[in-house]
């Protein structure tokens, strides 16, 4: 059973714990500056730049999917520019617009694309494929220390190792800009911060992040990962390094318990067949997130207050 756990569940709990961590770091900022949204609507907008770069290069690699999903960013701020002048209606009006139909021209590209060869299909893009990143040459802990078997481990744990080092990297060299910027803009212009040359860093790297988790929770369930953690962390402290702290023990909770509840709780339950990982992890994080609502302490410090 151990040897089992190392081959079939090791890299997708690694991976998914990596995926929460990457998503939670710039999540933070997100909830804090009021742009929770921001990371589903990359989610959706990538989707088309993803498919297309995979029609044109036929890989699945790292570089044509973030170059594929910036193209459809720049696209989609266009037309949502173009939508609010030429229609002169409300900017979220234009975006709800603009982010649906591009997400809707993904799914029809893939259903009429031959995608049979690689994961992806719509379930993929909605669900992601956790469960299928798993290590075939892992047969031992042994195997952590047998070159031939580390070549090849899931290259998704790789890249997402590099996204999150990528995000603390960021997190720490723009730390004071980050949370200026959030907290007080025009007083981080007023000292040089640039705040918006940081939030627009911070935009980029909640598209490269989203881009990463895609294999692993697809490109809906991956707002989850953006929101939830640094949500619950939110009610835990007013303190944003604290709150950073809580947050990425959240996602961890929710990455390693939703893989564990979805491959094993069905059949603790009597059921014959595990349910999908993805899912399993944006609910445990939505029922932390629940918890943390009802019993952490700056919630019971609001309540007391009002």
């Amino acid at each position: 059973m151990i040897n089992g756990f190392v081959q079939l569940s090791l890299t997708p709990i690694l991976i998914g714990t990596l995926a929460a961590c990457a998503c939670a770091l710039p999540g933070n900022f997100l909830v804090l500056r009021r742009q929770s949204l921001i990371g589903d609507a990359i989610s959706h907008v990538a989707l088309p730049g993803i498919v297309v770069a995979f029609l044109l290069t036929g890989t699945l690699a790292a570089w044509p999917m973030l170059l594929g999903a910036a193209a459809s960013a720049i696209i989609a701020v266009g037309l949502i520019e173009l939508i609010r002048r030429l229609g002169r209606i409300e900017p979220g009006a234009a975006m709800g617009v603009v982010f649906t139909t591009l997400f809707a021209l993904g799914v029809l590209l893939i259903e009429q694309s031959d995608t049979s060869n690689v994961h992806l299909d719509v379930e993929h893009v909605l669900y992601g494929n956790l469960e299928s990143l798993i290590w075939l040459r892992g047969t031992s802990w042994a195997s952590l220390a047998d070159p031939v078997a580390l070549a090849s481990l899931p290259p998704q744990l790789g890249r997402l190792a590099l996204v999150l080092l990528a995000m603390v990297v960021f997190t720490v060299v723009l730390w004071k800009e980050l949370v200026i910027g959030t907290f007080d803009a025009a007083f981080a212009a007023s000292i040089g911060a640039r705040p918006a040359l940081s939030g627009f860093g911070l935009v980029v790297m909640v598209a490269v992040a989203a881009v990463a988790a895609f294999d692993a929770v697809g490109s809906i369930i991956v707002i989850a990962m953006f929101i939830c953690p640094p949500a619950a962390a939110r009610m835990m402290t007013d303190r944003i390094g604290p709150q950073v702290g809580w947050s990425l023990v959240f996602a961890t909770i929710s990455a390693i318990l939703g893989y564990v509840l979805a491959g094993y709780g069905p059949l603790w339950l009597g059921g014959q067949h595990s349910v999908s990982a993805a899912g399993m992890i944006a609910l445990v994080s939505g029922v932390i997130l629940g918890l943390a609502a009802l019993f952490g302490p700056r919630r019971r410090g609001t309540r007391q207050q009002a």
